[in-house]
């Protein structure tokens, strides 16, 4: 026993001779050319090193970060890991660790190397400013800022804090304050690429798309190797509807960091506006195998499969249960608290709307009548504006609300305690799962009785959502089983605001062109290639007919080449297409006059562009499918009394529009009554409409008080 400890001691003495005569120097030659920039010489020196001398942790440690700013995060987390195993007490090293792991999104993991390193030396900035960068990743915002103001703090000429706050900010809706924090970054590092492409992004979400531009832009030139700068940049320019080159700033995110969950959201929405659904959906899924519980991935998801010629009803409503399962029942399990509204059956409730889209938006052309048609005897009207975008619609909201609130900067716990103290009855969901929805508030239910209707109008999934505005036509009864909410049928899912004053409407445009003009005024991505293929056919049997396609994406030079490409692959000659884009709602209006027939896309249908289109007395073909956004203009069309234009099968579709398409008298003389017959209609008479609306929030309300809750 006595010689085995004596013979290791006088081996521990020869292995720290050893280091003294080779390892220190070898250290210091590495030091050294680490300093002078010289990275790939460095590295290979601390490799050599660590063959002779495993546990060095300088060695270790200056390795690991190396390899972690080069973003080879699983060998960083690696070596870094063997660093604080040899020196625990190393505030540093578990730092950096933290950042490797973080880099490889275990984020959860990088709080606590940043806890350990925080223990061991308490007021460190950039410690602190690294704990809440992790904390920002795990959507922990609150946590976040005060790591960052802690950190500003102990040194307020820490940029990254300043960014990294920003960032907080952001994702925290305070687009204002991030702009603030974020000018602070710059002011200090005017170069700082990661807080260019942060800044471009808020800019973006208060509508400030031109300085959000110039940002992104500089970020890229600045950081090319950087996806963020390139994401930023394909969020502005998806915004403004330039998607074709939106898509190829994700393709160079994706190049640069194949793992971002960001990017793989971005281009499936960019995929998705190009009409690519089958491709837009396997980008959403990619980005859920990353992160399951990404709450914008799934809802896009849903949208998109509005696209699906083969997603049934069964099918929409799954995906809807994962939105619940994964984010919504989370959410809801800490928030349950009673309501102490007055139960009385008869008294005058007030109505709670929530909504991104009280601007110029075609979803707020849907509901603004009923809004507007309200008994305000009975009902007192509070609007929740959760967007940045004000126009002059905003304002005729403005004036219809009781109370109006801006909430388009609020966290979803602020806009929950403002409904719960502005004594909500009935809170309305008027964007389903669109964009700038505030599902989470509906899922924390801080209304005693919660409907969604009119926004999107196929359901949310969500139990905590009480009633669904709908029709029989558009759900039929023998699927409403599948739904988390409680159908109630109006005239109508859906209704539109009376045409504005001083649109003149043509006679029958085929009377004096000589040919038939067959109309599309739906977004493109509607365009599924069964539709192409159908409206080829329908003008190759109609001599000398045309194709009127109008949509803002149309603006887009690329999507107008994929566009037209496509009818040439159906046959359809690119002379026989013309196509319009972005105009004043006047002007949109006005473009009806162009056209005999209007084709309406499947397997989703048109909604707003099939209101209109028959309000300027322009007739619609629709084919009924088996999902609700395939129901749509069938719905409409039946509502307002043309079932006869509204069929099950292709081919029906075609005969429809042929045969009406080349009876030229009688297609003039229904353009002529068609206005008339509509407003006869209780889906398209406001007051009627809004009558009806008022009968079932009343209804609603007395269950309630008469359940006990």
């Amino acid at each position: 026993m006595g010689g085995s400890v004596g013979q290791r001691a006088f081996q521990n003495a020869r292995l720290q001779k050893r280091q003294k005569a080779e390892v220190l120097p070898m250290l210091g030659h590495a030091l050294q050319l680490h300093k002078m920039g010289l990275l790939p010489e460095a590295k290979a020196a601390y490799r050599q090193l660590l063959q002779l001398a495993p546990s060095q942790v300088i060695a270790l440690h200056m390795l690991g970060i190396l390899e972690s700013d080069a973003k080879n995060y699983e060998l960083a987390e690696s070596l870094l890991s063997r660093a604080v195993a040899a020196d625990p007490r190393s505030a540093d090293a578990h730092m950096s660790l933290g950042v490797a792991l973080n880099g490889l999104r275990r984020h959860n993991e990088a709080c606590a190397s940043y806890r350990k390193s925080l223990a061991l030396r308490p007021n460190h900035a950039v410690t602190l400013s690294n704990l809440g960068n992790a904390s920002v990743a795990l959507d922990l915002h609150e946590d976040a800022l005060r790591s960052y103001d802690k950190a500003l703090a102990l040194d307020p000429n820490l940029a990254e804090a300043h960014n990294g706050r920003g960032w907080a900010l952001c994702r925290h809706r305070s687009y204002d304050e991030a702009v603030t924090s974020l000018n602070r970054a710059l002011s200090i590092q005017p170069n700082y690429a990661a807080a260019l492409a942060n800044r471009a992004t808020a800019l973006r979400e208060l509508q400030r798309f031109d300085e959000a531009l110039a940002d992104s832009n500089r970020a890229i030139v600045l950081a090319p190797d950087d996806a963020n700068g390139w994401l930023a940049r394909a969020g502005i320019l998806l915004q403004i509807q330039q998607i074709a080159q939106a898509s190829h700033d994700c393709e160079q995110a994706l190049a640069i960091d194949p793992g971002s969950i960001q990017a793989h959201m971005m281009l499936g929405l960019c995929l998705a506006g190009l009409g690519r659904v089958d491709e837009a959906l396997a980008s959403f899924d990619r980005a859920l195998d990353i992160q399951p519980d990404l709450q914008s991935a799934i809802s896009n998801k849903i949208f998109t499969l509005d696209f699906a010629g083969d997603a049934s009803v069964e099918r929409h409503q799954q995906a809807r249960q994962v939105w619940w399962e994964r984010v919504g029942a989370k959410i809801a399990s800490g928030a349950a608290r009673p309501h102490d509204n007055d139960r009385d059956p008869d008294r005058r409730l007030v109505l709670g709307y929530v909504s991104s889209d009280f601007n110029a938006h075609s979803a707020a052309l849907i509901f603004k009548p009923v809004l507007q048609h309200h008994d305000r005897t009975r009902f007192e009207i509070v609007c929740y504006a959760c967007s940045t975008k004000v126009d002059a619609t905003t304002g005729e909201f403005r004036e219809i609300a009781d109370r109006w609130r801006d909430a388009s900067q609020w966290t979803e716990d602020r806009l929950t305690d403002e409904i719960r103290a502005d004594g909500i009855d009935i809170l309305i969901d008027l964007s389903g799962h669109t964009r700038g929805n505030r599902l989470g508030v509906f899922a924390r239910k801080p209304a005693p009785i919660q409907v969604h209707g009119w926004g999107h109008g196929t359901g949310t999934g969500l139990p905590t959502i009480d009633y669904l505005m709908s029709d029989p036509v558009a759900i039929p009864h023998d699927v409403r089983h599948l739904f988390a909410e409680t159908v109630v049928d109006l005239p109508c899912f859906v209704t539109l605001a009376p045409l504005p004053d001083g649109i003149a409407r043509a006679p029958t445009p085929a009377i004096s062109n000589g040919f038939v003009t067959f109309g599309v005024f739906n977004r493109i991505s509607k365009i599924s290639d069964e539709a192409a293929e159908v409206w080829s056919g329908i003008l190759d049997r109609v001599p000398g007919s045309r194709l009127l396609i109008k949509d803002v994406a149309l603006d887009d030079p690329m999507v107008r080449e994929n566009l037209l490409a496509r009818f040439e692959a159906c046959g359809l000659h690119a002379d026989r297409v013309d196509l319009l884009g972005a105009t004043s709602r006047s002007e949109h209006l006005a473009a009806f006059n162009r056209v005999d027939i209007c084709l309406d896309p499947f397997p989703q249908n048109g909604g707003v562009s099939t209101w209109e289109a028959l309000q300027m007395g322009v007739p619609v073909v629709a084919k009924l499918g088996t999902s609700l956004p395939s129901r749509a203009a069938g719905s409409i069309l039946t509502a307002l009394g043309l079932p006869e234009w509204v069929t099950e099968s292709r081919e029906a579709y075609i005969d429809i529009a042929t045969s009406r398409g080349l009876e030229i008298d009688k297609l003039d003389k229904l353009r002529r009554e068609l206005p008339d017959r509509i407003r006869a209609t209780a889906a398209s008479n406001p007051v009627s409409y809004g009558q009806a609306v008022d009968e079932a929030y009343r209804a609603m309300w007395q269950r309630y008080c008469s359940s006990g809750g």
